[in-house]
């Protein structure tokens, strides 16, 4: 098909594909549910799927009605497959859980404009939780931060894929600014020192987390 399809994803079937939408942090309004819904009636897709990275992965779309799919739900194309930063997994927080310490929803969202999408050597995925629960998961995630009443812990370098790892812990105590900028420090040097589709759990075992802390750390 000469046409570019928007976000598609070639299914096993080699015939049909996947969309992902992103929904940043998974939350969605009434409005959003409505145009899933009309377009997975419209188009008759078949599989809805709820994803590990809190999206609706929209399965089974014939080539034909991909890109008019897009135009219909107004949404922007979540990246899965790409080499960049996937997603920002958060808990509730403090927004409405009774365990929350930190505003996850916050910072997540802030995260989220800012590194959904940055290109990296390898896929990176983030996790923010509002406390050291961790629902969020991200001791598992590239980059993840957990909430206590001192602030916030950060880790990077964690890996829940077919060779686990867990994040080292990397700074303790900080304010959201300064998770932000702590961040963009940690994906900068990851960035220039990693060898080609190198995911931070492996770079972390190549050169060791102290090398890395003292790179990163102020």
């Amino acid at each position: 098909m000469s046409e570019e399809l928007k976000g598609a994803i070639l299914q096993r079937d080699k015939q049909t594909y996947a969309i992902v939408p992103r929904l940043p942090l998974g939350l969605v309004t009434p409005e959003i549910l409505e145009k899933i819904a009309s377009v997975a009636k419209k188009y008759n897709i078949p599989i809805i799927k709820i994803t590990s990275a809190q999206r609706l992965a929209l399965v089974g779309i014939n080539p034909e009605s991909v890109n008019e799919i897009w135009k219909e739900l107004g949404l922007d194309v979540g990246p899965a497959v790409e080499v960049c930063v996937h997603y920002v997994q958060a808990c509730p927080g403090t927004t409405v859980c009774r365990f929350g310490i930190q505003d996850s929803l916050d910072l997540g969202g802030k995260l989220e404009k800012l590194f959904v999408g940055t290109a990296l050597p390898a896929k990176a995925k983030m996790g923010i939780s509002g406390c050291p629960f961790n629902c969020a998961e991200g001791l598992v995630k590239d980059f993840g931060a957990f909430g206590k009443k001192s602030g916030w812990t950060v880790s990077f370098g964690g890996n829940s894929g077919a060779k686990p790892r867990i994040g080292d812990i990397i700074a303790e105590d900080l304010s959201s600014d300064e998770v932000i900028e702590l961040a963009k420090r940690c994906f900068d040097f990851y960035q220039k020192n990693s060898k080609g589709k190198e995911r931070t759990a492996r770079f972390i075992e190549r050169i060791g987390i102290e090398e890395f802390k003292k790179a990163v750390l102020k």
